[in-house]
């Protein structure tokens, strides 16, 4: 991890795709506001994931949210958007400003702790418009995000502090996979939202 904060328009990746972290875009106290909401008034589920041909239930919550019609697929299962409330409509107000991107949906995850975490892979299911950036909006405790290529040995990280907002562009998802590394020292929970481009109404 850099000692120094990245500029936005400074490129995370070495090659073949373009991250751009912006660092803190909301103050403390709009972090803790917003983290708050979204913890207790978000109607939380545990993701469902195939692997290997076997379903396994994950201890980290999601909820997803979108335009009428934009069912997301992904890991052997569909996920039908909830409506938009007024506080994520002001989230997804400054994720499309600041990242110059339009967005019609969002995948929120709940990590209660350090012990949850994201294993590798790539957003790029079938469903989201193909090299629309993602947009992600990080809640709560600071968590490390790292990149490898598919192909390469190139890694790169950064640090997502709260309220921070990290974009990925390009052809990332297709060059590169990510992670939510585990870490056992982070006893509090953190909120992401990942505001993406679904390609149209998935019937």
């Amino acid at each position: 991890m850099d000692l120094f904060r990245p500029q936005p328009t400074e490129n995370l990746l070495p090659r073949d795709g373009v991250v751009n972290y912006h660092g803190p875009v909301l103050s403390p106290g709009e972090a803790e506001r917003y983290f708050n909401v979204l913890r207790w008034e978000v109607p939380w589920r545990s993701d469902e994931v195939v692997l290997f041909g076997k379903r396994h239930i994950t201890a980290r919550k999601v909820a997803w949210y979108g335009d009428g019609g934009l069912n997301y697929r992904y890991s052997g299962s569909t996920k039908t958007p909830l409506a938009w409330t007024g506080d994520l409509l002001a989230l997804k107000a400054l994720a499309e400003e600041l990242s110059g991107a339009p967005c019609n949906s969002c995948l929120l995850n709940l990590y209660h702790s350090g012990a949850e975490g994201m294993g590798w892979h790539s957003d790029d299911e079938s469903s989201l418009e193909r090299e629309a950036p993602i947009v992600c909006l990080s809640l709560g405790a600071e968590r490390n995000f790292r990149f490898r290529h598919r192909q390469l040995p190139l890694k790169a990280e950064i640090s997502l502090e709260a309220g921070s907002l990290l974009v990925m562009r390009g052809e990332t998802q297709r060059h590169w996979q990510h992670t939510i590394p585990k870490m056992a020292r982070v006893p509090g929970p953190r909120i992401s939202l990942t505001f993406r481009r679904i390609a149209g109404p998935q019937i």
